[in-house]
């Protein structure tokens, strides 16, 4: 068994586990009780020191993995979003208000996001579809893949795979480009649209009765006991890393795209060498149209397939799915999850666990516990920068120190758990100077089943599943359109980029 243990957390905190900027508030929250001191006026210094108790426990105690002041602000931009009328999404199309077919109408984190068709790419001339988030400020490409995945593998293959993944997010890290790197996979409940294509195609005319009836039989039982797999890798590059290089390229739009060519390459050699990855397909502006609309509606790739194979016989056929229509034509972002269309979804993140994870401890996850239901999940990296990292290695380094000497100094033993960190903290600064990318990655998991089933059951399913791999579930509450996006639709949304890098 392959163990992966070499994380730690973002940052330690130096004093009890307090950040400075935690440890300064208190510090002047505390000065009122003190003045009242030196003034003798004791009944004012103790009304002074329970407000002083009651910040402590606003700032310090985490409630269901938020501080109690992070909560207050998001159920308040929450509360006011919803008197606006912005929590709700009705697409311009359910109005008859759609005119250009080609722009996105997508609802939450995804309305600013444009498609572009890249120049003409590789031996096939492929346009590939260029994303560019204006929120953001980023732009994006997305892949898809085809691994032969990790169950049968023994311990060296799987330590080889994990050894290759750092390899990637390092090769990401030294273009000095890359901001983010994201693998998406979806489990999609089988609909049977392939085999009855290809039943229909080779059906005989003569063919015994018996058999036809065995094979319509069998059909029904595999179509609901299976479900396929969609892997998708998006890389995510800032406009400010690539706006100088771009001008030397040609500039606009091409010199940027051939930037992006450039990282493709690169990443992609690295997919399909080391990573063993079978497949890695670049994927055009319909392909990822028809990938966001399965996204937000699963039970419609089966229509979608059968209109493709018709489209070989009838070239008229229209098989496409606009951007217009590639959304929801109506969404709500609620408190404990996120109503879009005929679905409902519920996400949340994983928590990893102190004592390290196993190659592979996320397959529980992706295994749905009914037919028609839909698992999703995305492990994103996002990769910090190399000043950065070395800043954030040595406050890490220091903050480690000064905690070990302020326990000695008051007779506070250290316990095993921070001499882990600490030591974690201090090898930290050895792997950056030999090439290594500091990453912060975390994971979303998301559940999506028709509204006719009780979504908080098959919550508390995907709650159930996550803890069975090993990990802590953090349900997304107030969050849930954006954990969704991230997670399900393929377009590069990230949960840690609020603006330019």
């Amino acid at each position: 068994m392959t163990i992966y243990a070499d994380y730690q957390r973002d940052r330690i905190g130096w004093f009890f586990g307090l950040s400075g900027g935690q440890l300064i508030f208190l510090a002047l929250a505390s000065l009122p009780a003190f003045w009242a001191i030196s003034r003798a006026a004791w009944f004012s210094a103790f009304l002074f020191a329970l407000v002083w108790l009651f910040l402590l426990a606003i700032t310090v105690i985490p409630v269901r993995g938020r501080s109690a002041t992070g909560w207050v602000f998001a159920s308040t931009m929450y509360a006011g979003g919803g008197l606006l009328g912005w929590t709700s999404f009705r697409a311009r199309a359910s109005v008859g208000r759609a005119e250009d077919l080609d722009t996105p109408d997508l609802p939450g984190v995804l309305q600013g996001i444009k498609i572009h068709d890249g120049p003409p790419h590789g031996s096939q001339l492929q346009r590939v579809g260029v994303i560019h988030d204006d929120a953001t400020r980023s732009w994006a490409v997305t892949a898809s893949l085809v691994h032969p995945g990790i169950g049968m593998k023994d311990t060296e293959e799987r330590g080889r795979y994990g050894e290759a993944l750092a390899g990637l997010l390092d090769v990401a890290g030294r273009t000095e480009k890359i901001d983010e790197i994201l693998f998406m996979v979806r489990t999609v409940p089988e609909d049977g649209a392939e085999r009855d294509l290809w039943v229909n195609k080779h059906r005989r005319a003569h063919a015994p009765q018996l058999s036809a009836v065995v094979n319509s039989d069998l059909a029904v039982g595999l179509t609901q006991a299976s479900v396929r797999t969609e892997q998708f890798v998006t890389i995510v590059v800032p406009e400010t890393r690539i706006v100088r290089s771009a001008k030397e390229s040609g500039g606009g739009f091409e010199g940027r795209c051939r930037e992006l060519y450039l990282l493709m390459a690169e990443i992609e050699a690295q997919l399909r060498g080391p990573m063993g990855m079978t497949s890695v397909r670049w994927l055009t502006s319909p392909e990822l149209a028809l990938a966001s609309r399965t996204g937000f509606a699963p039970g419609d790739r089966a229509g979608i397939v059968e209109a493709l194979a018709m489209r070989e016989k009838d070239p008229s056929m229209n098989a496409d799915v606009p951007w217009a229509l590639a959304g929801p034509s109506g969404a709500d972002a609620t408190v404990r999850h996120y109503s879009h269309d005929a679905w409902n979804s519920i996400s949340a993140t994983i928590k990893l666990p102190t004592r390290g994870v196993a190659m592979g401890a996320l397959a529980p996850i992706l295994t749905p516990s009914e037919s028609d239901e839909r698992r999703s999940f995305v492990v994103a990296f996002p990769i910090v920068p190399q000043s950065r990292a070395d800043r954030q290695s040595g406050n890490a380094e220091w903050a480690a120190d000064l905690a070990e000497g302020m326990n000695e100094k008051l007779g506070r033993k250290t316990r095993a758990k921070q001499r882990d960190e600490a030591h974690k903290a201090r090898g930290l600064d050895a792997k950056l100077a030999h090439g290594n990318a500091l990453v912060r990655p975390y994971a979303v998991c998301t559940v999506t089943v028709p509204k006719t089933l009780r979504i908080t059951e098959f919550g508390r399913r995907l709650d159930a599943s996550i803890r069975r791999a090993g990990f802590a579930p953090l349900r997304l509450d107030l969050a849930q359109d954006v954990g969704f996006a991230a997670s399900t639709i393929p377009v590069g949304t990230s949960l840690t980029r609020s603006g330019d890098a």
